[in-house]
């Protein structure tokens, strides 16, 4: 069971298009939060380890996301930076989706 204390909503799983993402910032962060083709969810530093570009303006696809400007790619399930220019992991945070309502544990 996990601390419902450090759980934080982040948008409605609906907000999020199927192999998509969206920007969400919380706390003077930035973070995205990934919708899988599985519609699982998943949530990282909102931008790249490279050069700070926002992530969730990136190609999402295959549980990978791209970033927009030097095509550095990720695994949004655990952060593994997977091609160069990035080479600095992503952060992830855990996400969960409960009654419709996607929520991240940023503690």
């Amino acid at each position: 069971m996990s601390d419902l204390s450090t759980w934080v909503p982040a948008c409605k799983l609906e907000d999020i298009e199927q192999e998509g993402a969206i920007r969400f910032d919380h706390a003077g962060r930035t973070y995205a939060v990934y919708r899988g083709p599985d519609d699982s969810v998943y949530c990282t530093t909102g931008l790249c380890t490279h050069e700070a570009i926002h992530l969730a303006d990136g190609l999402v696809m295959d549980y990978e996301v791209e970033c927009p400007k030097h095509s550095g790619a990720f695994d949004y399930r655990t952060g593994e930076a997977l091609r160069l220019p990035a080479c600095e992991n992503l952060r992830t945070y855990p996400a969960e989706v409960v009654d419709g309502e996607v929520r991240v544990a940023l503690g």
